[in-house]
């Protein structure tokens, strides 16, 4: 043990020496702390400056939470989907008010008939009426003006079959004098004449044109009928196959599978009209349907 303990002059000077220095800088440490702390936090805050980060800070998180919100594009509040009215905010029984009320083939023609169909409240329709866009026909009507002498819709006598112009030579210009009609929907009337060679087949395919109100198109029918019907090939219901009766305008295939079943239950159909009771047939377009088949 005597060993590690007995040094040489050298050696204690040394250690003395390196005592002296552990003992200066533990001096320096805790009676200048300066030198080892950090005083830049000793700084003054600009009060102003920072309460101008903060809000640039706030707008801009008002900026992105705008942008995350679904963006709403105008649209006709008749043609709103279940998803559609979820998106906006409906509740399910407004949505099916405005849906029972469609079915029964009537039209909500202003924001007040909105409310008054769907009864959705004073604030949600300040919200959304604003992107509600109907026909130019209701938002536009033409005027009923005296001077407007050259309108189908004056005339106050009905017009016999001679006196009504073809429906599948009419133009433009004469679609346009029918109250209600305008350059569009004179434009789309003659666009689906002339997706079909021959054009209409009938005065009921006027009701696949969009945007024709069933008030417009009464008008219309009271000053044009289809005189020249496009020919088609009909089918004899009660034998037609299947690969017939799905060249049918609207027909799929399930659907003329189902027909075939119904038909082989009843033993044969006895009226057209029978077709409505076939499962997933298409009630709605029965009338253009029926133009294609005969017992």
């Amino acid at each position: 043990m005597k060993s590690h303990f007995l040094f040489t002059n050298q050696q204690r000077n040394g250690i003395f020496l390196l005592l002296a220095v552990i003992v200066i800088i533990q001096c320096i440490y805790w009676f200048v702390p300066n030198i080892f702390t950090d005083t830049t936090t000793d700084k003054p805050v600009n009060e102003n400056e920072l309460e101008t980060f903060r809000k640039e800070v706030d707008s801009l998180r008002l900026v992105e939470i705008e942008n995350r919100k679904p963006k709403i594009y105008p649209f006709n509040p008749n043609y709103i989907t279940d998803y559609k009215g979820y998106t906006l905010g409906m509740t399910n029984e407004e949505i099916d008010r405005l849906h029972k009320f469609r079915e029964r083939n009537q039209w909500v023609n202003s924001a007040k008939d909105f409310q008054k169909v769907t009864k959705v409240s004073d604030s949600f329709l300040d919200i959304i009426s604003p992107y509600f866009k109907f026909p130019d026909w209701v938002t536009n009507p033409k005027p009923k003006t005296q001077g407007y002498s050259n309108s189908y819709s004056n005339s106050s006598k009905p017009k016999t079959y001679q006196q009504k112009v073809d429906l599948n030579l009419a133009t433009a210009n004469q679609l346009k004098k029918v109250y209600g009609v305008g350059e569009k929907l004179s434009e789309r009337i003659i666009k689906y004449r002339d997706k079909y060679k021959g054009g209409f087949i009938s005065d009921v395919q006027l009701s696949e044109v969009y945007g024709l109100s069933p008030e417009v198109i009464e008008r219309i029918k009271n000053d044009f009928t289809v005189k020249t019907p496009r020919a088609i090939k009909t089918y004899n219901l009660n034998t037609a196959t299947r690969d017939e009766l799905v060249t049918i305008q609207f027909i799929d295939y399930e659907v003329a599978h189902n027909i075939i079943e119904e038909r082989t239950l009843r033993d044969g159909f006895k009226s057209l009209e029978e077709l409505t009771k076939v499962e997933d047939f298409p009630i709605k377009k029965f009338d253009i349907i029926k133009l294609y088949l005969y017992l």
